[in-house]
C-alpha cells in the first residue's frame, strides 16, 4: 500500500476544519487526480499525505509509516520518498536552477554531499537532463528570479523528476502553463511514474485535464470525499453537483472539451443500466 488514510480529519488552531473524515487509499504506481471547487480541501489532504501537515483525527500512513511515528532519522527517511510539486515552489529567487534541481534529492545524500552541492554543483550532468524533460535546459546556470512563473514550476517538476521518489504529489503543478504545455507536462509526469512504479497524486483545477488522463478521480468538497471514481463513470451531473457554487460553469483548459461528450456518455450508459 502507498498511502491508507483512516477516518481523518485536519483541524487548524484557529478552529478551521479543513478535512473530515477521509479515507483513502492507494496502491503502488496509482495515478489520481483530485478535483473539485476553491477551497475544498485538496492542498490539505496533499499536505497530509506529504507529512508537512499532521492529521488531528484518524490515521494516515504513508509508505509504510504510521504519521504517529515521530522518530527524526525514520521521518527524515520517509520524506527522502515523496517528492512534492507545489503550485508555486519555494524555491529562494537568489538560487540557481541547477541547484534548485539538485535540492530533489537533499534528503537523500549524506550531510557532506549535501552541503557540497550547495557550495558547487555536484551533478550538473543530473540536473540538466531534468531540466530537459521539461524543455529548460536553457535555464541551468539562471538565477530563479529570473525566470517566469510557468518556468519556475517546471524547475519544482524538474527537481522531483530528478528526485525519484516512490510518492510524488503534485498541487495544480501546470497552473502557470499554457494548454498544450500543461497538457504534455501532466503526461510527462504520469509517465515517469508509470516508468518507475511511482503512486502519483495530483491536484487539477481543469476537469478536462484531469479526466482525459487519469484513471482514478477523486472529487473533494467540504473537506469531505465527494466521491471516488474510475474516470470512466465520471458523469456531467455528478461534476455539476461537485462545482455548485462555482457560478455554473465547469473549470477546463479546452473551448470544448471532448471529455464532456464522454461525461456525458458514461451518464447516458449508467441511466441505461439502471432501467
Amino acid at each position: 500500500m502507498s498511502f491508507a488514510l483512516h477516518g481523518v480529519g485536519l483541524t487548524h488552531a484557529n478552529g478551521f476544519r479543513a478535512l473530515c473524515d477521509i479515507s483513502l487509499r492507494a496502491a503502488p504506481g496509482e495515478r489520481i487526480a483530485l478535483i473539485g471547487p476553491s477551497g475544498a480541501g485538496k492542498t490539505s489532504l496533499l499536505s497530509v499525505l506529504g507529512t508537512a501537515l499532521a492529521p488531528t483525527g484518524g490515521l494516515a500512513e504513508v509508505l509504510g509509516f504510521d504519521q504517529n511515528f515521530r522518530s527524526t532519522v525514520a521521518f527524515k527517511a520517509l520524506r527522502a520518498r515523496i517528492g512534492s510539486i507545489h503550485q508555486a515552489p519555494p524555491i529562494p529567487g537568489r538560487q540557481r536552477v541547477v541547484t534548485a534541481v539538485l535540492a530533489g534529492k537533499l534528503g537523500q545524500w549524506p550531510a557532506w554531499k549535501s552541503l557540497a552541492s550547495l557550495i558547487y554543483p555536484i551533478d550538473v550532468a543530473g540536473a540538466r537532463a531534468a531540466l530537459e524533460r521539461v524543455d529548460l535546459a536553457d535555464k541551468l546556470f539562471a538565477r530563479c528570479d529570473q525566470l517566469s512563473g510557468g518556468q519556475l514550476q517546471r524547475v519544482g517538476i524538474a527537481r522531483v523528476l530528478y528526485q525519484q521518489p516512490e510518492l510524488i504529489l503534485a498541487d495544480e503543478p501546470v497552473s502557470a502553463l499554457d494548454p498544450a504545455l500543461a497538457l504534455a507536462t501532466v503526461r510527462l509526469l504520469i509517465a515517469d511514474a508509470e516508468a518507475r512504479g511511482a503512486t502519483l497524486v495530483a491536484s487539477l483545477h481543469a476537469v478536462d485535464l484531469a479526466i482525459g488522463n487519469f484513471s482514478r478521480i477523486v472529487g473533494v468538497k467540504g473537506g469531505c470525499i465527494a466521491f471516488d471514481l474510475p474516470a470512466s463513470e465520471v458523469t456531467v451531473p455528478l461534476l455539476h453537483e461537485l462545482y455548485a457554487g462555482e457560478g455554473g460553469e465547469l473549470p477546463v483548459q479546452a473551448h470544448e472539451p471532448h471529455f464532456l461528450s464522454q461525461a456525458a456518455a458514461n451518464g447516458a450508459a449508467t441511466r441505461a443500466a439502471c432501467c
